[in-house]
């Protein structure tokens, strides 16, 4: 890591993003303390990570992007085990014999999350999917103040997807929960309310989903026609220098559209405006991050 610092407000929803090997998990790993820093200091709700971890542990909850589950052991014995670790309820050596609040939780999140009965099968025999579900609800199981998610919906499908982030918003209502997310999904992340994108150890951006587009993408036109020799020589005469066999793009913004077409003298059969997107500015910033200083 190369000097990262940043803040994340309570009941916040962050976003961690960034190409794959440039330190989001690394980052994750100290912020929950199971990896010790070299350097430098991290809180989390004002405890430090290195001189108060169990404090911080029993105030973080985290999905990591392998599964740290028990596989000799059922769904629920998992999650029970992961109750019982946190001081929520007392030891019962069956789940008939927990507490009727226990009970009430696994049974609501195996519905939400599609596991249903599947929660009391052993753990050998669930697919990766039903793996990840699980882990969300053991996270889930304490009410953490601070939730980690690295790719947390990595092997479910689109409804338990949308399932998962609709119980999130209802967690981040209910509980004030801070939420901090790394995702190969730029969907998900549009969601969160800032996002910091980190290259090879060091911040490269940080700022709204809305912010980082505005700033960093910009709109274009796409441009047709059934003589692309002509537009194409039409276009560079306006100095526009299309690229690739067509259609050709136009990086004009929306008050320029106009007059830009009203330019092109060759019939048009395509004009679509393209507008910026999360994943634009995403891939403009890790593509400057790339090239070569000095």
């Amino acid at each position: 890591m190369d000097g990262i610092s940043f803040e994340v407000q309570p009941g916040e929803f962050f976003a961690l993003l960034g190409p794959n090997g440039a330190g989001k998990t690394t980052t994750l790993s100290i912020l929950t303390t199971t990896l010790s820093p070299t350097d430098g200091r991290a809180r989390i709700d004002g405890f430090d990570v290195v001189t108060a971890a169990p404090e911080v542990r029993r105030r973080v909850g985290i999905i990591f992007q392998k599964p740290s589950l028990d596989r000799n052991l059922t769904g629920e014995e998992n999650v029970r085990f992961h109750a019982i670790l946190y001081g929520l309820y007392p030891y019962a050596p069956a789940f008939r014999l927990m507490a009727a609040g226990y009970r009430r939780q696994v049974h609501e999140w195996a519905e939400l999350l599609g596991l249903g009965r599947e929660i009391f099968d052993p753990v050998r025999t669930y697919s990766g999917g039903m793996l990840r579900k699980l882990e969300i609800v053991r996270s889930l199981v304490h009410r953490p103040r601070v939730l980690f998610l690295d790719e947390p919906t990595t092997g479910l499908d689109a409804p338990s997807r949308r399932a998962l982030w609709g119980y999130l918003r209802d967690v981040r209502r209910e509980h004030d929960t801070t939420i901090v997310l790394t995702s190969h999904y730029l969907e998900e992340a549009e969601q969160a309310d800032r996002i910091c994108v980190i290259d090879a150890g060091r911040i490269v951006a940080t700022g709204s989903p809305a912010d980082l587009t505005a700033a960093l993408a910009s709109e274009w036109l796409v441009v047709d026609a059934d003589d692309r020799g002509r537009l194409r020589d039409e276009l560079v005469r306006l100095g526009h220098a299309p690229t690739g066999d067509g259609p050709f793009r136009i990086d004009v913004g929306t008050r320029d559209a106009h007059a830009a077409l009203r330019a092109i003298e060759t019939p048009l059969t395509v004009v679509r405006t393209h507008a910026p997107s999360l994943e634009d500015a995403y891939l403009e910033i890790v593509s400057r991050a790339e090239l070569p200083s000095g």
